[in-house]
């Protein structure tokens, strides 16, 4: 899962929740200041940062959009539940890792997205090859970030792992 706001309480209040509903997280990033765009400021105000959480139990790839419909409803929970400066004090963007590319769902169709169902999409963000993420010419910049693939190469290790365990 992929969180960004520029409340530090708001991000925590999502792990928080996700872990709730979603079991523990096993590996977290430290929040990455975003500085490749301001295209959230007006919705979500200026400074945000991105942090990303990877769960311990691995769980279907085909349940990718239930979890975008819950992610979002947890968003408008935590819009209303306090009196913030801005309409969507968080952002949030499940997807998952496999050993050979980053997945993203998003509600927004694009000519590179895969239309799954209820209304969410999928898209290859990052792919593995020659050891390394790399992106195509639609990932945006920040999936880009050197720090980024650093913590997606810990998530992929610890796939690898738990794969390994079945």
């Amino acid at each position: 899962m992929a969180a960004f706001s520029c409340y530090p309480d708001s991000l925590k209040w999502g792990a928080s929740l996700a872990e709730r509903c979603w079991g523990p997280i096993a590996l977290t990033s430290e929040p990455f200041l975003l500085t490749e765009t301001t295209y959230y400021d007006q919705e979500m105000g200026p400074g945000q940062s991105k942090q990303f959480w990877a769960f311990a139990d691995l769980q279907s790839p085909g349940e990718l959009p239930d979890w975008k419909r819950e992610s979002n409803q947890w968003e408008e929970q935590h819009a209303q539940q306090a009196d913030w400066p801005v309409p969507r004090p968080l952002n949030l963007d499940p997807g998952y890792i496999s050993e050979a590319k980053l997945v993203l769902a998003t509600t927004k169709d694009r000519d590179h997205r895969i239309y799954l169902r209820d209304g969410i999409f999928a898209e290859v963000t990052l792919h593995y090859r020659r050891k390394a993420w790399e992106a195509w010419p639609w990932t945006y910049p920040d999936y880009q970030r050197p720090e980024f693939h650093e913590f997606f190469n810990r998530c992929r290790e610890y796939l690898r792992k738990s794969l390994q365990s079945l």
